[in-house]
């Protein structure tokens, strides 16, 4: 029953959290429009960003197309403690972080749910391509029907008592219909880009954006796994596992990066065959599901397929081993585990193993 039930939507001026909106209001929802404004400046030239002056314009745009009010908080501040400052630290410490988690965590769904609330909304709902669905008296976080799209590995660490009070309208569409209802329906972001990863780097790259913000970066040594001295590194927030490219290396062999020894200074080159590894650790746990099956599947990054793998709760760590070996296996990315379309949890990597034990 949608009548009189209240709905503040994160727009952040993209077609996706707009056809969201047309989405709630064709069913009845009471709607309520808002961007968060998060400081970021836009580059001329380069690609949209979903959080920038021209998003929050377009997110206005689209609310005044669907005759609903429209709200512009400033999370400026929040971005920096929450996201930034964790991203920058993870990048010191020789890890390679997913701030998209952090944003939806801490800001999304932490500090924006929470003013929804006190501001007497009964739902938050994104654009996100994510499911929600009751069972059996609790809610659960399903893969949507564009598995192309699933950004469910970004909204692990959702706190489970809240997901009864978020909406995620766009779960049984693929993009290309949320594109034909967004023309359809006249909506001015109808062809609007898809916005980039990380919307608060606004340099070229993410090295030009860590050298502002960690001015005081040592070079040091690239070394091979015995420790043999080959060429000097830049300074270790440039590398990550498994990269091949930018190391300045003339090898018989393509080297990558196999370890980076923060301890030490140091980035450790191998082969390709030394990214290999079955077995991790990972903390900052979110359990979704109290009941894991003996095995389930897992993705250790975005992009990666999901592989099978059994898991052991040890206290507040999960010792995960899989099957085969995958590669490149990154600590401060994520780990996100499924059964199925049933999103079970995850956590961050902090350790890879060599081996099972």
């Amino acid at each position: 029953m949608t009548t009189g039930k209240k709905v503040l939507v994160a727009m952040s001026g993209g077609v996706d959290s707009s056809v969201a909106a047309l989405l709630l209001k064709e069913q009845g929802y009471r709607i309520t429009g808002v961007t968060m404004c998060l400081g970021v400046q836009e580059t001329e030239g380069e690609k949209p960003r979903c959080c920038g002056p021209d998003a929050v314009d377009d997110a206005r745009h689209v609310c005044g197309r669907l005759g609903i009010p429209h709200h512009v908080f400033d999370y400026a501040a929040d971005l920096e403690a929450q996201v930034i400052g964790p991203f920058i630290a993870d990048y010191a410490r020789g890890w390679t972080p997913n701030p998209c988690v952090n944003c939806n965590r801490h800001l999304k769904f932490g500090s924006l749910l929470n003013k929804a609330k006190a501001m007497g909304f009964d739902y938050l709902a994104t654009g996100h391509y994510a499911g929600i669905d009751p069972e059996g008296g609790s809610f659960l976080l399903k893969r949507p029907k564009d598995k192309r799209k699933d950004q469910t590995y970004f909204l692990y660490h959702m706190a489970r008592e809240r997901l009864a009070s978020i909406l995620f309208p766009l779960a049984p569409y693929t993009k290309e219909m949320v594109r034909a209802m967004a023309e359809k329906a006249g909506l001015p972001v109808a062809a609007k880009a898809e916005s980039q990863d990380i919307c608060f780097v606004t340099q070229k790259t993410y090295h030009a954006f860590i050298t502002v913000r960690l001015p005081e970066i040592r070079p040091g040594w690239i070394v091979d796994k015995d420790g043999k001295k080959i060429s000097e590194h830049r300074g270790i927030v440039f590398y990550t596992i498994g990269q091949r490219g930018g190391l300045g290396i003339s090898h018989k062999t393509p080297l990558y990066v196999v370890a980076i020894d923060v301890t030490r200074n140091r980035v450790v080159v191998g082969e390709k065959t030394d990214l290999q590894a079955k077995c991790l650790i990972a903390g900052d746990l979110n359990i979704l599901v109290r009941d894991w099956p003996e095995k389930v599947h897992a993705k250790i990054r975005y992009r990666k397929k999901e592989a099978p793998c059994t898991v052991d709760f040890e206290k507040d760590k999960l010792r995960v081993v899989f099957e085969e070996d995958q590669e490149a296996i990154t600590p401060g990315q994520s780990v996100v585990f499924y059964d199925g379309d049933l999103v079970l949890g995850g956590g961050v990597i902090e350790e890879v193993l060599n081996g099972t034990h």
